[in-house]
């Protein structure tokens, strides 16, 4: 852990305040407020000792049990919603105009604007004084934070509800008071899933509340008919069972995410953000497409840490972005490739997304052969990535100039131990050791290496070395509370959806409509599957649009992975399958969260740049078809053994190549639509991993290097003339780029 090299990338990066910021405001959560510094410290503090009865859970569990814990956890995350998060309605409403404010405070540098900052301060302050001053809880916030906490910790309190047992004894018989505190509950579940991620979510609860309530109106003749639930029966199920707000997504929380999210705070405090991006500089430092290159490759290491979309293109764009501009990459381009990189983290191993520890829950499978799942399909998101972007950045004709002295080996001896802590991770759940137990003891060993690293870099500065310690160790841990108030309420409120659907039997009606309308456009098995499956991608995605990519999982799972499953396909395909669309919609236009985080950090407009991630996401579109359509495409998500993850994943490494090569308009040099058609159906056949498409897949993507070799031939006049023009347009459309 030696110095680092004499020069850095020449970026300039936005404060960390700027970052923070844009993170809170534009991620898949709604913006949280901005408190006054005496209660933003009691928060720090409430989270800080939250954060310690997690980690006691992990190796001391309570006995009497672990829905009594969740209680627990519920009590103490839940009201800090109404603390933390403003009542305002839906979600932002001219993401655009907001964006535009933000962008700006850039410079031409890349940099907050001085006349927002240190040139002007008392400007500045007054604006963060007036932000704070009608930003903290009103009464009523702090009523439903009294509220909440009293209807939480009801089951467990003995002077209430007659304590934890008596409460579960009741079960099924409840008293009135303890529907009412049942029913209060509900209602703020509601109010702070609407707070965190919009209406959308709080409505879909609403609908099958009222579908649960009500279906015995539904006539018999229709599908979905059942006998209804009287008030009492839906408040047991979801106050008293152990499901409802208590149930799987409820138990995942409380039990994993918060767990990654304070590994990722670690990581995050120790500088691990900083050494993925210098190391990737370092790495492609010869190469013009560097900066494009680096946006891509970050973007997976920080997926390794981060799990989260939104943030990860948010800290990559911070740093790359003044550096992408000088080369010449327009503001939506590169805003569109941080927006498709940074979304790869939610697939990236070893933390994926929420999503991804209740996958291992619903199919009582370790989170390790999870992660092993998703190796493959990751690698060949970022293989489309890194290809799109290659071609964008040749079509572009980018010049960069990398800094001297910037060399990989001393950045590497300087931060080698994060990736220590992620190999710890990996190498315990090979062992069988259960996820939070793994991640506490990388968590420890990431807090370990700070604080050596801390110590050899202050040497003789004991009172920073102590504080910048304590910001490692007190900030990680209430950072992860933070983080995780988020999920807590939507998993609390998914919980009152997957019991609707399991008391109604409904997800298996959803299924068979969906099956229905696959065969009522063929009779041929095939046929019916590869249509389901179409169906299915249509259907998560346009769900994903409305609600953040946890939620979408696990209304998607009850209602479409039945389908899936009972047409043939493996479980474990099935959920990667809702996975990955899931993820993908978070690039799918026009509610792009991430999208819209980057325009805000170079300015680009905010659709455009929203398009720009969908182009670069393309090749992915299509990779989870591949794990559904075909028993040997159940091998991308190591279903057939070593040897057919292997064979499968070359084979779909050339499909998405070929696609990235078609949407790009690329292949050696600029593709005519004659060997772009030939590109989509190479993909598209070689996708579908049986010999005589493979045969047909590879015949095509030949046939298009050779009508691309021949058509693109063209004496040198000419081929000087067109370069020119080329040339040219692409100075005019990055000269158009920045003056939006």
């Amino acid at each position: 852990m030696s110095g680092r090299p004499s020069e850095a990338p020449p970026a300039n990066p936005l404060p960390q305040t700027n970052v923070d910021e844009l993170i809170a405001q534009y991620d898949e959560e709604l913006p949280q407020r901005t408190l006054t510094r005496r209660l933003d410290l009691g928060v720090g503090i409430v989270c800080f000792v939250v954060s310690l009865f997690v980690l006691k859970q992990v190796f001391f569990p309570l006995a009497q049990g672990n829905q009594y814990y969740l209680m627990w956890f519920l009590a103490f995350v839940l009201p800090l919603v109404f603390i933390c998060y403003r009542p305002g309605f839906g979600r932002k409403t001219d993401v655009a105009d907001q964006a535009a404010e933000v962008a700006e405070a850039v410079d031409s540098t890349g940099t907050v604007d001085s006349a927002t900052t240190a040139g002007n301060p008392k400007t500045a302050g007054q604006t963060k004084a007036k932000r704070r001053s009608n930003d903290n809880p009103s009464i009523i916030d702090w009523v439903l934070v009294a509220l909440t906490f009293l209807t939480c910790a009801y089951p467990v309190l003995p002077f209430f509800s007659g304590g934890f047992n008596e409460f579960l004894n009741r079960q099924g018989s409840l008293t009135s008071l303890d529907v009412m505190m049942g029913g209060v509950l509900l209602l703020l579940v509601l109010e702070a899933t609407r707070r965190t991620t919009g209406l959308i979510l709080p409505i879909f609860c609403l609908v099958f509340f009222l579908y649960s309530y009500y279906g015995a109106y539904i006539p018999v003749s229709w599908p979905g008919s059942h006998a209804g639930q009287n008030f009492d029966q839906i408040v047991n199920a979801l106050y008293n069972d152990a499901s409802g707000f208590y149930g799987i997504p409820l138990d995942v929380a409380a039990t994993y995410i918060v767990l990654f999210t304070i590994y990722g705070a670690v990581l995050d405090k120790t500088g691990a953000a900083s050494f993925f991006i210098d190391l990737s500089f370092s790495l492609f430092k010869k190469s013009k497409a560097a900066p494009g290159r680096t946006v891509a490759l970050s973007g997976f290491l920080l997926g390794t840490v981060s799990g989260s979309g939104t943030a990860t293109a948010v800290s990559l764009g911070a740093v790359t972005w003044p550096v992408l501009k000088k080369a010449g990459y327009p503001k939506e381009n590169a805003g569109g490739m941080l927006a498709a990189s940074g979304i790869g983290a939610i697939l990236s191993p070893p933390t994926l997304g929420a999503a991804a520890f209740i996958i291992a829950e619903l199919l009582n499978v370790s989170y390790g052969l999870v992660l092993l799942w998703a190796v493959v399909p990751t690698l060949l998101y970022y293989l489309g990535i890194f290809l799109a972007i290659e071609i964008d950045s040749r079509k572009i004709e980018v010049d960069y100039t990398p800094p001297p002295g910037l060399r990989a080996w001393p950045i590497l001896k300087k931060g080698f131990y994060h990736f220590i802590s992620l190999g710890i991770i990996v190498v315990f759940l090979s062992m069988g050791m259960a996820p939070f137990k793994a991640v506490v003891y990388a968590t420890l060993v990431g807090i370990g290496f700070g604080i050596i690293e801390i110590v050899l870099s202050r040497l003789g500065e004991p009172k920073t070395i102590l504080a910048a310690i304590w910001d490692v160790f007190y900030g990680a841990l209430s950072t992860g509370i933070r983080s995780v108030l988020p999920v807590t309420s939507v998993c609390a409120a998914a919980g009152i959806i997957v019991s609707t659907i399991t008391k109604t039997g409904l997800g298996q009606v959803i299924s068979d409509i969906l099956i229905k309308g696959a065969q009522a456009l063929s009779t041929d098995p095939t046929a019916v599957l590869i249509f389901t499956c179409i169906f299915a991608a249509v259907a998560v995605t346009i769900l994903g649009l409305a609600v953040p990519v946890t939620a979408s999982f696990i209304i998607s799972w009850v209602i479409v992975g039945p389908a899936l499953i009972s047409l043939g396909v493996p479980e474990a395909a099935a959920a990667m399958f809702i996975f990955y669309y899931a993820v993908l919609s978070e690039v799918s236009p026009p509610t792009a969260l991430a999208a819209v985080a980057s325009s805000a950090i170079t300015g680009g407009r905010v659709i455009a740049t929203m398009w720009q991630a969908c182009k670069y996401a393309i090749p992915a579109f299509l990779v989870p078809l591949a794990f559904t359509f075909t028993p040997e495409g159940a091998s991308l998500v190591a279903q057939g053994g070593f040897i057919g993850a292997v064979w499968t994943g070359l084979v779909s490494a050339f499909a998405v190549a070929a696609l990235a090569a078609g949407a790009g308009g690329w292949i050696i040099r600029r593709a005519g639509w004659p060997e772009r058609i030939l590109c989509f159906i190479a993909a598209g056949a070689l996708l579908y991993l049986q010999p005589m498409s493979m045969m047909i897949g590879f015949s095509a993507l030949i046939l298009a290097v050779i009508v691309h070799l021949l058509l693109r031939r063209k004496p040198k006049t000419t081929s000087a003339t067109t370069s020119d023009i080329g040339s040219t347009e692409t100075r005019s459309t990055g000269s158009l780029a920045e003056s939006n």
